[in-house]
């Protein structure tokens, strides 16, 4: 398509962004000179309001987020909590951790298990076995960078702060840059060439690294407790038996979506999508499990065609999804849409941005109505300019 057109401004009459009421407005009238853009804005009743190419796919970026969200409120609820099995044998005194993919294993959060355990009779660990069956082995999702920084963390079935390690140097020695983190081995050697006083990177691109981290700081927090360990880490599947303590996440799955919504937390989302998909699927969840998992689900919900998602986060430059699609998921995401951040005044929404993609999906509120709309642009533009669209909107629509 040639010049792009602003559609359906009004609801039953479309005229051109140049006859409108708009064609004064500075971000809407730059969008109307993009070749490779899609906008719907529709109001409380589902009327269009503002569209163009609003059937056209495109690449989403990190609003690829609401999807994922959605399929797992749907799925499991606001309320729901993760589970971690822990199974002792007391003869051996081995500790068995069972993964979940459980998203919010911060160190507070293995400090109270670390404290349970305890409470419950565990003096001493002479092995510490991992089981990581729940996904499978060296995953990497589709989009992931070979980069250290934290929003190209993989996933993996056990995760200690979303599988980052924070550190500071204190003359010349590394440290943790967290009291409630001891540093541990593979922490420090994640520090290795950094001249940076105070950095957070991943865990690399081996899930077993993160892991055998993951192992690594139990251990310390249990010694905090009191436990005494042999330093012994091992991956082995659990016992089939009733576990010995099966801990819930003391935060809900509202509790995650919204600081992933926030922070576009890449390895919240990639979890939940690997937790859905081997919850459904019933056995270790994999790469081409997930894109099967999430279109085939949005396909028997929306009957939708023409959908691409190979991982959860919106890293993949192969997903696609049109704005007619998104802002129908929107309106069934009306029930938790307090889970968005409020990006500009009046603007629940949330933003990504690839190279040559910049997007912004959510609400538009006023007067107490709130509007779902979806915007698309994948070609250069502006850092901010899909901010100004938004707010341009709130004050014209």
């Amino acid at each position: 398509m040639g010049k792009i057109m602003l559609r359906s401004l009004l609801i039953g009459v479309c005229f051109t962004l140049l006859a409108s009421p708009l064609a004064h407005a500075n971000a809407l009238n730059k969008f109307s000179e993009l070749k490779n853009a899609g906008i719907l804005v529709v109001d409380t009743q589902g009327r269009r309001l503002l569209s163009d190419n609003r059937n056209r796919a495109f690449i989403p970026a990190s609003t690829t987020k609401i999807v994922t969200a959605w399929l797992a409120l749907n799925r499991w609820g606001e309320q729901h909590r993760f589970n971690t099995d822990f199974y002792y044998d007391q003869q051996q005194a081995k500790l068995w951790v069972k993964g979940s993919g459980d998203p919010f294993l911060v160190s507070e959060e293995l400090s109270s298990i670390a404290l349970q355990l305890q409470q419950r009779g565990i003096s001493h660990v002479a092995t510490l076995a991992l089981d990581t069956s729940a996904f499978t082995a060296g995953l990497v999702l589709p989009g992931t960078s070979k980069t250290n920084n934290p929003y190209d963390a993989v996933p993996s079935a056990l995760a200690a702060n979303f599988n980052t390690v924070n550190l500071r140097t204190v003359n010349g020695r590394i440290r943790s840059a967290e009291t409630q983190t001891p540093l541990t081995p593979i922490a420090k050697s994640l520090a290795r060439g950094f001249k940076k006083k105070k950095i957070r990177v991943n865990t690399g691109r081996d899930p077993k690294v993160a892991e055998r981290y993951f192992g690594e700081l139990f251990l310390a927090l249990l010694k905090k407790q009191g436990v005494t360990h042999d330093n012994r880490i091992v991956f082995e599947q659990s016992p089939a038996k009733a576990p010995f303590y099966q801990h819930k996440n003391s935060k809900t799955l509202g509790d995650m979506i919204r600081p992933m919504m926030k922070y576009s937390t890449n390895f919240i989302a990639n979890q939940l999508a690997l937790i859905m998909t081997a919850e459904h699927l019933g056995r270790p969840a994999s790469v081409r499990d997930v894109q099967q998992y999430m279109e085939g689900t949005l396909k028997a919900n929306f009957n939708w065609e023409n959908i691409t998602f190979k991982e959860g986060a919106g890293l993949s430059r192969s997903n696609r999804i049109s704005p007619v699609q998104l802002v129908e998921l929107l309106e069934r995401f009306r029930q938790w849409r307090h889970l968005l951040p409020e990006v500009e005044k009046g603007v629940f929404a949330k933003s990504g941005t690839l190279k040559k993609v910049s997007t912004l999906a959510g609400y538009i509120v006023d007067g107490g109505q709130w509007k779902p709309f979806a915007l698309m642009m994948n070609q250069s533009v502006p850092y901010k300019l899909r901010n100004r669209i938004a707010k341009e909107l709130r004050q014209t629509l």
